[in-house]
């Protein structure tokens, strides 16, 4: 079976007016199915552009990256959106919920766009939120929800579409200590359930919880370590 992901000489270079700017220089990575891996680095390391990659939000500028197989580098924006909605579901640092919506149908909307049947829908939903621990808040709203709440509202969304990869971008940011560890305790659960997750943090203590850490530096990785 293929790797979840399999990077080879991923290069990004951005251009500003007269000078360039390399925001990732070879990174060659590889993450199996149902790995945990926490992505470190300082600001400036490449560690957004390398997510903005892995998530198909952004294509390398040269090398190959390959998603379940697939060649997804040289994909067109179209194509990158398809791949985004089947493979990939994506935890955010602001949580991005619709603040007059319920739960339940912040949840479900996923669904909705991929023109999912209603009963259909209301399994896959409710299975979701059994999975972050949240059936008792589906026709409660945001504002009625404290923030590791909202935070686990945002990961089954994520979790709705069934998807190959978990990206979690600083999802413990806005979360006190205490609160941005269940979290994290809720991310260690779901990748025992079989999920493959990537979690982008600066946060030493939240990193010790993945399972492999790579850390970035000036656009390379400068190590690759299991915890």
């Amino acid at each position: 079976m293929a790797a979840t992901i399999a990077m080879d000489k991923i290069t990004k270079t951005y251009g500003m007016d007269l000078t360039e700017v390399q925001a990732l220089r070879q990174v060659s990575l590889t993450i199996e199915k149902n790995d945990y891996v926490a992505i470190m680095g300082p600001s400036g390391s490449g560690k957004s552009t390398l997510m903005n990659i892995i998530g198909c939000l952004d294509t390398p500028t040269s090398g190959s990256y390959f998603l379940e197989g697939q060649d997804v580098s040289t994909l067109k924006d179209d194509r990158l959106a398809e791949i985004r909605n089947e493979k990939i579901g994506f935890v955010f640092q602001t949580f991005n919920l619709i603040p007059r919506s319920t739960v339940f149908h912040n949840v479900e909307l996923p669904l909705i766009y991929k023109g999912i049947g209603s009963a259909e829908r209301k399994r896959l939903t409710e299975e979701a939120l059994e999975a972050v621990s949240l059936t008792d808040r589906k026709t409660h709203r945001p504002n009625e929800l404290s923030g590791g709440q909202r935070q686990r509202v945002a990961i089954a969304r994520a979790l709705v579409n069934k998807p190959s990869l978990l990206l979690a971008d600083e999802p413990t940011g806005n979360l006190d200590s205490a609160t941005g560890a269940e979290i994290m305790g809720l991310l260690a659960e779901l990748q025992d359930a079989g999920n493959t997750i990537i979690l982008v943090t600066h946060e030493q203590d939240m990193s010790r919880l993945a399972k492999r850490v790579v850390r970035l530096r000036d656009g390379q990785v400068e190590s690759d370590e299991q915890n």
